[in-house]
């Protein structure tokens, strides 16, 4: 039974540790570009689920919190592959990556940040922030809207309210994603993040940004297919 439980404790260190010096990060400390252990990566044949364990969870807080149960469920199976207790070696925590100085911004602090219906409850919290404070226009498209937000979970919102600048101070349409994605990118560059208006600086990290977004809007767009809201 001993060298059972070492046994069992020599694995969970190496996987940690495996996904935490293979993971790369936004300002707020999300994963991207990973690969991690998952239940699966296909629809599963189980009459409780489709996506993962955790759909009636996800789908219950995201339709209290008013999101699409689908993204969110995109956004996990990118940030964590469904895994509550991953801890990145930034730091961030849980199914949706959240780090610990977001949770302390809605007075969640501790081991509840690994709680699956908080971490996700948060997740939708700083979602609905980022929404609210991007100010589209009218008439802006869901796709363009959500991969922006999207951009701002992953990257930083001053890095794309820089980019939308940007693009204003250009002429171009601050609310077209692929505008904001090309600009996001050439914030690397000090002609750039020089410019007049750009608050936060050179950016490097507009290619994993706009890499995220092309990746959760594609799965989205599968688990859409592959039930209903």
């Amino acid at each position: 039974m001993l060298k059972k439980t070492f046994l069992t404790f020599v694995f969970l260190t190496l996987l940690t540790t495996f996904y935490g010096m293979n993971a790369t990060f936004g300002l707020h400390g999300s994963r991207s570009d990973i690969e991690r252990m998952h239940v699966s990566d296909s629809p599963i044949e189980s009459a409780s689920y489709t996506i993962s364990i955790y759909d009636d969870l996800i789908r219950t807080v995201s339709e209290e919190e008013g999101f699409d149960w689908r993204l969110m469920s995109a956004i996990a199976y990118h940030e964590s592959r469904f895994t509550p207790d991953i801890v990145s070696k930034q730091g961030a925590a849980g199914l949706m990556q959240i780090m610990p100085h977001v949770a302390r911004q809605f007075n969640v602090s501790g081991d509840r940040i690994f709680d699956p219906e908080t971490n996700v409850r948060l997740a939708t919290q700083v979602l609905g922030r980022i929404s609210s404070s991007l100010r589209f226009a009218p008439g802006t498209s869901e796709e363009d809207r959500m991969s922006i937000i999207l951009a701002s979970y992953n990257g930083g919102i001053g890095h794309v309210n820089d980019a939308r600048r940007l693009a204003r101070n250009h002429g171009e349409n601050p609310d077209s994603w692929e505008t904001v994605a090309r600009y996001l990118t050439l914030k690397a560059q000090p002609e750039y993040y020089e410019q007049q208006g750009v608050n936060c600086g050179r950016f490097t990290g507009g290619r994993q940004t706009t890499a995220y977004v092309r990746d959760v809007m594609s799965r989205y767009d599968r688990y859409c297919r592959m039930t209903a809201r």
